[in-house]
């Protein structure tokens, strides 16, 4: 079977390939283009997250794409609400059109000779081997492996005699209706699934080594909704989008600059809204706001179970599971018939995708990022990684931009290759990101790194990231252009 070409080639249909492709065939219409998912529908992460209650923890004026408004009344939205959207999309622009499912992306080889990349999926059932050219690819299939979430090691967890769920692997045959649950975490899967079991579960504990920041929001954005009666859906989106965007840029800078402060409003808002529960042992971090990830509730709703008795907080460390549920190292034992391990996501590097280039493998640990979406020494590669600190997809429409913009000077200027360069000998490595969240502490080895000024320096700045990737000149120096080979 012969290769099927196109200009660029994406990997992963979900948010952030949806939206590649619209940019792609809106600003570089001339391009061809596929997308690769190796899964059989869209969607992504909205797809493959089927526990209780899954829904996003940033607000879909700003999760959304930046062409197309997010019309219904929850800003805080759920996760079938978000895959309708993001499916919705896909079909009203004709990018399904352009999808080839269950096609596994694992290698990706570029030759400098013939200035294309030769990628090889895995198709189907029986794993057929499909390849593929193109001369630019774009990955865009997110940061986490889809196989499996993590789980540590539980001493005893054999001897449990009730059922053991990870949320990433949760099947509708799940039965929690009037029976104790433990779900073991605190991040935002934690305090999504425990509001939601609590309305039919017997009882629904938290069980946390360590707390974190939790901030209650309305699920309506009141403005939002109040404007649309007077202006357009799409100004209404974009007044309500910068509204969000700029809020959330002060918010951060403050819980920076001015941590305790931060610190203090957090904590002021969850004692008001849980005067009977000692806040400082249940939702008092030892690190100061964002340096982890915030936890959002919609309308206080992990409060509210709290306070109707429906749902508790346990702060303390495992001993074993027993038959009967989780013994603790105070001695406490709770009592389970079903325990939800909320651990957390293994990372993925590039998608797992193994990368050549001219035959040497590339390590992505051993290069460096540039823009946020690029790799040091590997041509006519991008990737779509969001923000930590605000909605994935601020960033990833800025990438899909800069994808299309690059694309068009290099058409322009007669280039076939680009290529980042890191020779400034005043730049230094850092990591890649500067989070301690465990899930990024586990894998940040593999990560690629980032360096200490622009353009190879993280900003996690929307603001900045505009000047930047949209009106930032192309030609910098540390990019490296290059004609087609004779």
């Amino acid at each position: 079977m012969p290769n099927e070409h196109v200009d660029v080639l994406i990997v992963g249909a979900g948010l952030s390939g949806i939206g590649a492709g619209y940019h792609l065939q809106t600003n570089c219409p001339g391009k061809t283009y596929a997308i690769l998912e190796g899964r059989d529908c869209i969607g992504g992460t909205w797809d493959l997250f089927r526990y209780p209650g899954v829904r996003s923890d940033s607000d879909m004026f700003t999760l959304g794409y930046s062409f197309r408004p997010w019309l219904e009344a929850k800003s805080i939205a759920d996760g079938p609400s978000i895959l309708n959207y993001v499916r919705d999309t896909a079909r009203d622009h004709g990018i399904d059109r352009h999808i080839r499912f269950s096609h596994r992306v694992k290698r990706a080889s570029w030759s400098s000779r013939d200035g294309v990349w030769t990628v090889e999926a895995e198709h189907g059932p029986d794993n057929v081997v499909a390849r593929f050219t193109c001369n630019f690819l774009f990955l865009c299939s997110g940061y986490y492996d889809y196989d499996e979430g993590y789980t540590p090691e539980f001493p005893g967890r054999d001897r449990f005699s009730g059922r053991i769920v990870h949320p990433q692997k949760w099947t509708p045959d799940i039965d929690y209706a009037g029976k104790r649950v433990v779900v073991i975490g605190s991040g935002a899967t934690a305090v999504t699934l425990v509001p939601e079991m609590a309305k039919d579960a017997a009882h629904v504990t938290m069980l946390q080594r360590s707390p974190t920041y939790v901030v209650a929001r309305p699920a309506e954005d009141r403005i939002a909704n109040s404007l649309r009666r007077y202006l357009s859906p799409k100004l209404v989106y974009s007044i309500v989008r910068w509204k969000n965007v700029l809020y959330g840029m002060y918010f951060f800078r403050l819980c920076r600059r001015a941590p305790e402060r931060a610190k203090a409003l957090i904590l002021n808002h969850v004692k008001a809204m849980l005067p009977n529960v000692d806040v400082g042992k249940h939702f008092t971090p030892r690190y100061n706001p964002w340096d982890q990830r915030l936890c959002l509730v919609p309308n206080g709703d992990l409060f509210k179970a709290i306070n109707q008795g429906r749902a508790s907080v346990v702060t303390d460390h495992i001993e074993t599971f027993t038959e009967r549920g989780i013994r603790l190292q105070s001695g406490e034992e709770l009592a389970a018939d079903v325990i939800v391990t909320a651990t957390g996501l293994n990372l993925k590097v590039l998608g797992g995708v193994q990368l050549s280039v001219d035959g040497e493998t590339i390590e992505p640990a051993r290069t460096m990022n540039y823009k946020g979406m690029m790799y040091s020494g590997v041509p006519n590669l991008a990737s779509s990684f969001g923000y930590t600190n605000a909605s994935w997809t601020l960033k990833c429409d800025l990438t899909c931009g800069y994808v299309c913009r690059l694309l068009n000077y290099m058409d322009k200027h007669g280039y076939a290759r680009c290529t980042p360069r890191q020779n400034d000998p005043s730049v230094t490595e850092v990591p890649w990101l500067d989070f301690s969240s465990g899930y990024v502490r586990r894998s940040l080895d593999k990560f690629p790194k980032q360096g200490s000024k622009a353009p190879w320096k993280l900003h996690q700045n929307y603001a900045l990231d505009i000047m930047s990737l949209k009106y930032g000149s192309l030609d910098d120096g540390a990019m490296e252009y290059s004609r087609p080979t004779t």
